[in-house]
């Protein structure tokens, strides 16, 4: 059993794309055209699964194509986050008054942190990471605002938990080594990805369908082998932007 999705919003790359706050060391060297084809492939490969997309206009602000790190929707409820980044607040406000359209709005109070990254939606569950991004406070505040239960993950040396974990369904999840076996995951399947393949753990199901990051054979194979359909999209210039799959759509 897994969540099901109709409706996506979505952003596409600011020409400002390689100005983001990234680790990545090639960040500066981002090729815009070659992120915007990307993005069109991500939002036709939405489409194409049945999803009413919602594309809004870019914004003159680095990371603003990582929608999901503003919001945390679930049920009739958009929880309007807090990034760490002080630079990427404003996103917050931009995409406020589009979720204000479809859901009842509230948001995360200072000086908490929150970003929708570190954010696995179950059926029954939310798995929340406590991060270098997101903070404990953070995390009471969406339990609270949601109604919802809440495991976590903690380790403040990550970014976000789905650069490390992201779940195909309720009972199977993709991991890195790193978190293979812990109690949030409570003991359900994992699939683990190779470590040179560790950019597929963050995967996006739609629906039963898996897109995966290309160039990861091992962990496609091992998807499929368990009876899912994969579709593989190009995500490199993303990842020099510290983003993936899952960074780049609201879900509802």
């Amino acid at each position: 059993m897994s969540l099901a999705y109709r409706s996506a919003i979505v952003r596409p790359p600011s020409p400002a794309l390689g100005q983001c706050v990234s680790s990545h060391p090639l960040a500066h060297t981002v090729d815009i055209r070659r992120a915007q084809a990307q993005h069109q492939a991500y939002v036709d490969a939405l489409v194409n699964l049945g999803l009413d997309v919602t594309v809004l206009p870019p914004l003159p602000l680095p990371d603003s194509c990582f929608v999901e790190d503003t919001a945390v929707v679930r049920d009739n409820r958009a929880v309007l986050t807090r990034p760490r980044p002080e630079s990427r607040r404003p996103e917050v406000d931009a995409i406020a008054p589009v979720l204000g359209e479809h859901f009842d709005c509230v948001r995360v109070e200072a000086p908490a942190t929150l970003e929708g990254g570190d954010v696995i939606h179950l059926s029954d569950r939310l798995v929340v990471g406590v991060s270098s991004r997101t903070t404990p406070d953070g995390v009471e505040q969406l339990r609270t605002l949601l109604g919802v239960h809440v495991d976590t993950v903690t380790d403040t040396t990550m970014m976000h938990l789905k650069s490390h974990v992201t779940a195909v369904s309720d009972t199977l999840f993709v991991c890195t080594p790193r978190f293979t076996g812990h109690r949030a995951l409570r003991a359900e399947e994992v699939v683990v990805v190779p470590p040179p393949e560790s950019h597929a753990a963050n995967t996006l199901t739609i629906n039963g369908t898996v897109l995966l990051p290309a160039g990861c054979p091992l962990t496609t194979h091992e998807l499929r082998e368990r009876g899912f359909d994969v579709v593989e999209l190009e995500m490199d210039q993303f990842r020099l932007c510290d983003g993936a799959l899952t960074c780049l759509s609201v879900l509802f």
